[in-house]
């Protein structure tokens, strides 16, 4: 079949565009970004065609599907419905895609991605594995028994699925563009876990999810006495984060993870309890968590003479405040400076104060205006960065040419932080170091 992927840069386009053509489909493109971005190096792998304008020709046969940053007055999708092209949701394709085998689904409103490598990770290295991961990364094999995705909640695009496995990470306010409060946003998950087969792997330190309703048998897990699986003697180190896992009292193993923050120990909980599930040995699981890198734009690291450059996918005010808690652990003699790129005005307007409280630990804020390619600036008046800078003793508006600011030395560390394309402000930043 051919398939042709509008936004196919995108994180989860891109992911899905290399999925697509691994079984055996014809794949091209459309984007409107011509720089390059990271979530490319697959597509470019696998030679899929990628275009930025609108005057190459699509077969008639061709099934289209579309990035949810591209409005329906966006002159390429105006362009393949005049045609009257076959247009199905991303989800749905993926939908299609994950029945064909034993899925693991992940869910959460933050620790998707981490908890899915992991899960690859300690998979791919012993019984083998498919793998949808948005951070641009994804790859099939038929005869693979496993395929593990990660499942997210936006515009609901995990209700299409039916996995075997499912994990929740957690559940917060989030994406309110899409949902109406808390309460929906907890329906969808309650919906996911119900359409999972065998077991719902689960924080019971969460709220939010220890309030779901499901037939599906539930395993909890986290550092309150009452899971089913506890977190104990965590110590978190600058080398990086070890801990023990009980099972009703009884001692499952000792681990270490070269990760950082409690977050990353709940992440690879959750790793490892999948994993058994599937069969895999203790031994071969704590071998294997030693050898983990984690998933592109995760805490990734990079050092110039004496400056620490830290790029992160962070967006969410937890997010920001536990991977800025993780830096200080392993770099607590450090001065943090931060380069924020905000990436929704309606982000910017829910959670407002959350912002301004989770970046108190760092020891100067940079944030750059809003970025935003799916939402308009005039339906969210008096909405920017200001207001966050203005409530902040350490803060100031920055932009890529103004790099210089940034102060820089053997104690300094540079975290830029956002999911938006952020590379141009990292380049920017390293041309003055």
């Amino acid at each position: 079949m051919k398939y042709y992927c509008i936004g196919i840069k995108g994180t989860g386009m891109s992911t899905l565009a290399q999925i697509l053509y691994d079984l055996g489909n014809t794949v091209s493109g459309y984007d409107d970004a011509k720089e390059h971005k990271f979530t490319q190096e697959g597509l470019e792998k696998r030679n899929i065609n990628i275009f930025y304008d609108n005057t190459h020709v699509i077969d008639d046969d061709t099934i289209v599907t579309y990035s949810a940053a591209f409005k329906e007055d966006h002159p390429e999708l105006k362009r393949v419905k005049e045609m009257g092209l076959t247009i199905k949701k991303y989800n749905e394709i993926m939908g299609d895609i994950i029945s064909m085998f034993e899925s693991i689904g992940i869910s959460g409103t933050h620790g998707k991605t981490t908890t899915s490598s992991l899960i690859k990770h300690l998979l791919e290295n012993t019984v083998g594995c498919n793998y949808f991961i948005g951070a641009g990364n994804g790859s099939v094999i038929k005869n693979n028994k496993y395929f593990v995705v990660e499942s997210d909640e936006f515009n609901k695009h995990f209700k299409a699925y039916h996995p075997t496995y499912s994990v929740i990470t957690n559940i917060e306010e989030e994406h309110l563009e899409c949902y109406d409060d808390i309460n929906d946003i907890r329906n969808a998950f309650e919906t996911f876990a119900n359409q999972t087969s065998k077991l719902v792997v689960a924080n019971g330190d969460n709220i939010e999810v220890k309030k779901i309703h499901t037939t599906t048998p539930i395993k909890y897990y986290g550092f309150n006495e009452d899971n089913d699986i506890v977190i104990k003697n965590l110590s978190l180190t600058t080398d990086g984060s070890s801990f023990d896992l009980f099972d009703n009292k009884q001692l499952i193993g000792h681990f270490k993870i070269t990760l950082y923050g409690k977050h990353m120990v709940m992440n690879a909980t959750a790793a490892i309890i999948i994993a058994k599930e599937i069969g895999l040995d203790i031994e071969t699981i704590t071998s294997l968590l030693l050898t983990f890198e984690n998933a592109k734009r995760r805490f990734a690291e990079q050092k110039i003479g004496d400056t620490v450059i830290i790029d992160d996918y962070a967006h969410h005010p937890t997010e920001i405040k536990v991977t800025l808690e993780a830096i200080k652990q392993k770099y607590p003699d450090k001065k943090l400076n931060v380069i924020f790129v905000p990436n929704t005005y309606s982000r910017v307007k829910d959670f407002l104060q959350q912002f301004i409280d989770s970046f108190k630990i760092a020891d100067k804020v940079y944030l750059t205006e809003i970025r935003c390619n799916r939402e308009k600036q005039e339906d969210y008046p008096g909405i920017n960065s200001k207001l966050i800078v203005d409530k902040l003793n350490n803060a100031e508006i920055i932009s890529g040419n103004e790099m210089a600011k940034v102060a820089r030395g053997k104690n300094e560390l540079v975290c830029f932080m956002g999911c938006a394309h952020i590379d141009d402000l990292i380049e920017a930043y390293k041309k003055t170091i």
